[in-house]
């Protein structure tokens, strides 16, 4: 892959190649332009002459200032498309594994991954631009001591080339304790983000112990890391000791007794120290540093984003769809007022319906979106208390249910459940008979409370999850509410910046781009938190008139109200019902409605 990147362009590596030997030339002319300044200028009595000479080094130095300019352009030019190719090799592969079973949010991954893609970027360029002045530097630098004074070579070139060799034995040490290193950040930065995201979770459960114990050993595991990286990278301060100042020793030592004139020995040390001490200085930064990064990095993303497509069905065999078996009679599922509960778990029905398919194998999109959660029970790891425990829930095709409780207690992690993005520690969730990580992305939509919105036009992030005619669009708006937002952003075809959005204009572009989608199922998860309560309103009330299935964990409590039947969750007690039901029934529930709607009567 590096290779390639480097030699696909002929023209842009040769006009790198001329720039490069503009930038050098300095090195070739240093020492013959400091030896003939003092001999044939300042020791012969003739100032004018070495100042010329002076002079001469000089405009090299103006040159090389053009030529350095001009390579880093022609680097810019190679190092943009190898980044363009490895972004496209981390969001393809990152997308296929996110739409292929088990279905696993990709975001996270997508992420870690375009920062190795940056930091491979910045590494290449870094390693062809030490590795292109090294070599043309060396070549200049040989050239000039043979036209100077050949003698002075066995004095300069071995030791060199020993700090050299030190140097590029300890390379393969550098890069495994790198990517060693690089592997111990990225699970550092997984556990914390998983940590940030169940706070809440976490401090229900009482996890805190175990969570902390967990991401300090990370914490702990990453820094051993780092100090062996740091350990190996003492071998270069070695190397460039026996590379660039031995030789300045040697020609001291023994340059005057090889007959060398003291403007030959100046003029020796100018190579070494000006020229051949800083491009082996460069060359251990560049590759010690960046080509460690470059190839760790690089391997990193070939194992996390691999390239391979998802195998195809034959051509000749189209996907089918096939009518649901009837479920046996002891899986039939209750109507949804009757049937949520804390229960042990139950053995799942031992038949299946079998569901819609895609044309990719694993895409599964069922042909019912009826809900079944059976005996399900979910803890944030082992020795965790569970968030869920032993529930069972049915939700018709029609559902329209407001989850509410407590903050904390589980409202956010059933819709997780139900959606796919957490699987289940025991017990079931099928969408149309399909277990729920198994299902399309396409058949259920889950919005979250921090909408997602980019840049691009108003209708791509409306028709982001499927197209849809104008007409589609602008009646969606309208039912959901955000007329006033598209007149005032320019209608459809206006640029949108998400900056220069609040976060309640965020919410509903994001609520008209679900109710745009094909999806059946719809959850919203705190996602009307920042509409007002009127907006809020229309805009549930728009789902409800929809059709198909929606969940709302409420935000506001007023939320109950609208819908047909209430989750009341209270840690691993749930309780399930119309509003008047639990108003009758639920002490919590007539303090939870209580607080948002005081004229409610309370009922003893």
């Amino acid at each position: 892959m590096i290779w390639r990147a480097v030699t696909r362009e002929p023209r842009r590596l040769a006009r790198l190649a001329g720039w490069s030997l503009a930038e050098t030339l300095p090195s070739f002319l240093i020492g013959h332009a400091i030896a003939r300044a003092i001999e044939d200028g300042f020791a012969a009595g003739r100032p004018v002459t070495g100042l010329v000479w002076l002079g001469l080094l000089g405009g090299a130095w103006l040159v090389a200032a053009v030529g350095a300019r001009q390579s880093v352009l022609a680097v810019a030019a190679i190092a943009e498309p190898f980044r363009d190719d490895l972004l496209s090799r981390v969001v393809g592969g990152t997308l296929r594994t996110a739409t292929t079973p088990p279905w696993r949010s990709g975001a996270e991954s997508v992420a870690r991954s375009t920062l190795q893609v940056e930091l491979a970027r910045d590494a290449f360029a870094a390693v062809i631009t030490v590795v292109r002045s090294f070599a043309f530097t060396v070549v200049s630098v040989v050239l000039g001591m043979v036209t100077l004074m050949p003698a002075m070579l066995p004095l300069v070139l071995p030791p060199f080339a020993a700090g050299l060799a030190l140097f590029l034995l300890s390379l393969p040490a550098m890069a495994r304790r790198q990517r060693a290193f690089l592997i111990a950040d990225e699970r550092l930065a997984e556990s914390v983000a998983s940590m940030a995201g169940g706070l809440r979770d976490i401090v229900a459960c009482g996890a805190e112990v175990r969570i902390a114990a967990e991401v300090g050993g990370r914490i702990a595991a990453q820094a051993d890391a780092a100090r062996a990286v740091a350990r190996v990278m003492a071998l270069r301060t070695v190397s460039l000791g026996v590379a660039g100042w031995l030789p300045v020793l040697l020609v001291l030592a023994y340059g005057p007794g090889l007959g060398a004139s003291a403007g030959a020995v100046v003029g020796t040390l100018a190579y070494v120290v000006q020229s051949l001490g800083p491009a082996l200085g460069g060359l251990v930064e560049g590759l010690g540093v960046s080509g460690v990064r470059l190839m760790a990095s690089v391997a990193r993303i070939r194992e996390t984003a691999p390239t391979q497509e998802p195998a195809q069905e034959p051509a000749q065999e189209p996907a089918r769809e096939t009518a649901p078996e009837p479920a046996p009679a002891h899986g039939a599922a209750p109507d949804l007022a009757s049937t949520a509960r804390s229960a042990p778990v139950q053995n799942p029905p031992a038949h299946r319906p079998a569901p819609t398919t895609g044309s990719a194998p694993g895409r599964v999109r069922p042909r019912a979106n009826r809900v079944e959660l059976r005996g399900v029970t979910f803890a944030y790891g082992p020795g965790a208390a569970p968030v869920v425990s032993g529930l069972d829930l049915s939700l018709p095709e029609d559902a329209h249910l407001a989850v509410v409780g407590p903050s904390g207690l589980g409202k956010s992690t059933l819709a997780a459940l139900v959606t796919g993005l957490l699987a289940p520690s025991s017990g079931e969730i099928t969408i149309g008979g399909v277990r729920a990580r198994d299902v399309a992305p396409a058949a259920r939509v889950l919005i979250p409370q921090e909408a997602y919105v980019f840049h691009g036009t108003l209708g791509e992030n409306l028709t982001y999850l499927a197209p849809a005619s104008p007409d589609a669009v602008w009646k969606a708006i309208d039912e959901v509410g955000m007329t006033e937002l598209a007149c005032r952003l320019g209608g459809r075809h206006a640029e949108v910046d998400p900056a220069a959005l609040s976060a309640g204009e965020r919410q509903l572009i994001a609520l008209t781009r679900a109710y745009l989608a094909p999806a059946r199922l719809v959850i919203l998860d705190e996602a009307t938190c920042h509409l007002d309560p009127a907006a809020e309103a229309r805009a549930e009330a728009a789902f409800a008139r929809r059709g198909g299935a929606l969940v709302v964990v409420a935000h506001r409590l007023t939320s109950a109200l609208r819908a047909r039947h209430v989750l009341l969750m209270d840690g691993t007690r749930v309780r399930l019902g119309t509003h008047d039901e639990l108003l009758a029934v639920s002490p919590l529930y007539r303090d939870l409605i209580g607080q948002w709607t005081p004229d409610v009567k309370q009922v003893s």
